[in-house]
């Protein structure tokens, strides 16, 4: 099995040259950084010391070979592997209370038995998941920092092991990247981090020649659920409805006005996260609602 490592971009883009390649059904596997680039290493080391420091570096991008522009992939995540110490960065204005904050603080959080420490007395539980992968988006470049209908930033704590994240295709190869892994963060990202952490990822890339894709959909073993990023609430809420109800509409071959409300008796609007250039929400569909994609 191959390891990816060591190049990193912090824009998804056409223009990146690939730094591998990986076949259909391949398995395989990518070493990423935290989203400081590693460089907090301990709790003396704070943000405000790297003004210039660039966030969210993306292991990448891997060239697929036979997908083409149009295509859909299915991205089966194998296994997620921590390494044994994550990392959480205050400071004034990050996060939805960051006027409470006066001052910068980091905080190391060392990884032991299935836990984070975040001090002598409290263990936050670990959910590992993915904070940023996708791939380059049709038109321009968009900062590893951002989500859109190419993935990338979308902080969904469903994308995890044991999940399947389907991806629309927008060229050839598809230059797919990922990386901001955290060890657990709660649904919204209040702070304006999870516990972010480097690790490796094991993949597998399948093609999806049953059905073309607008947008993100993160499958889990009970859901599929439909992601959509904006820049304002509302906007990312409306749209996530409306590729929803698109997806119910084209299983059950049912009117618009029965979808919705389909959507409005067995959907569930959850927040992926909310600090980020666009928020990013995700409607969750039963599978006793849409089987299969």
């Amino acid at each position: 099995m191959q390891t990816i490592d060591g190049s990193y971009i912090y824009e998804f883009s056409s223009a990146n040259k690939p730094i591998n390649s990986v076949k259909l059904n391949e398995t395989f596997s990518i070493k990423t950084l935290d989203c400081y680039g590693g460089q907090l290493k301990s709790e003396s080391d704070l943000r405000a010391d790297f003004p210039n420091l660039k966030i969210n570096p993306a292991t990448g991008p891997i060239y697929i070979e036979n997908i083409e522009k149009g295509d859909t992939i299915s991205i089966d995540i194998k296994r997620i592997e921590l390494n044994d110490q994550g990392v959480m960065a205050t400071g004034p204005d990050t996060g939805i209370l960051g006027d409470y904050i006066t001052e910068s603080q980091t905080k190391i959080l060392p990884i032991t038995d299935g836990c984070a420490l975040l001090n002598n007395q409290i263990k936050i539980p670990i959910n590992k998941m993915i904070g940023v992968i996708g791939v380059a988006p049709e038109d321009h470049a968009i900062p590893c920092s951002t989500p859109d209908i190419h993935g990338g930033n979308m902080d969904t704590k469903d994308i995890t092991e044991g999940s399947t994240l389907h991806l629309p295709v927008f060229h050839e190869g598809g230059l797919l990247a990922l990386g901001d892994l955290h060890a657990a963060m709660g649904d919204g990202e209040l702070d304006g981090t999870g516990i972010e952490i480097g690790g490796e990822v094991t993949l597998q890339i399948k093609k999806n020649d049953n059905f073309k894709l607008k947008t993100p959909i993160v499958e889990t073993d009970t859901h599929f659920m439909v992601i959509a990023s904006a820049e304002a609430f509302n906007d990312a809420v409306r749209q996530g409805m409306l590729n929803a109800i698109s997806l119910l509409q084209h299983k059950h071959q049912i009117a618009f006005a029965d979808a919705y409300r389909l959507l409005s008796a067995k959907g569930d609007l959850r927040i992926s996260q909310l600090v980020n250039p666009k928020v990013t929400v995700r409607m969750a569909l039963p599978k006793t609602v849409l089987v299969n994609l």
